[in-house]
């Protein structure tokens, strides 16, 4: 079974929907659910632009991400005390980390630091078309490197 889940979140609606399959799995389990956010500055990646052209972010750019991610991560909370008020998630543990960087690179040493038995995530988030197209999306990315199951929901 499915004990330990780990669940990239970007406050996207698909990810939305992950977090109630984490949830349904998990707490039937007595399980334990790792909620990460992955704080990713999100520069254009034209392929004509070069990379002096583009703008250096200061501190305050990052302090606007961080607090973007705690908004959201306390709108996950929100929701989980409403389930527990329904009765759902009475024997699910929760963790919350937040880490900057790459978004697929931060879910992948995520899961290696810890033993997880599933990954669970959005089969899309807040990414721009451009950067599907020039990139891969980051569901994609963590299925062809994950070392353990991942569950896509779209």
């Amino acid at each position: 079974m499915y004990n330990k889940i780990l669940l990239p979140i970007d406050g996207s609606d698909h990810s939305k929907l992950a977090a109630k399959h984490a949830i349904n799995i998990t707490d039937t389990n007595n399980g334990e659910i790792t909620v990460l956010f992955v704080i990713e500055p999100n520069y254009p990646r034209l392929p004509v632009l070069p990379i002096a052209t583009l703008p250096t972010p200061d501190e305050t750019y990052y302090d606007e991400l961080r607090e973007e991610a705690n908004k959201i991560i306390e709108e996950f909370e929100v929701e989980i005390e409403k389930n527990q008020l329904a009765g759902k998630c009475q024997n699910i543990n929760f963790n919350t980390i937040i880490r900057e960087g790459k978004a697929h690179i931060e879910i992948l040493e995520t899961m290696n630091k810890t033993d997880f038995d599933l990954i669970v995530m959005g089969a899309s988030g807040r990414h721009n078309t451009i950067d599907r197209f020039a990139l891969g999306s980051v569901t994609e990315m963590v299925i062809r490197e994950s070392k353990i199951p991942v569950m896509v929901i779209p």
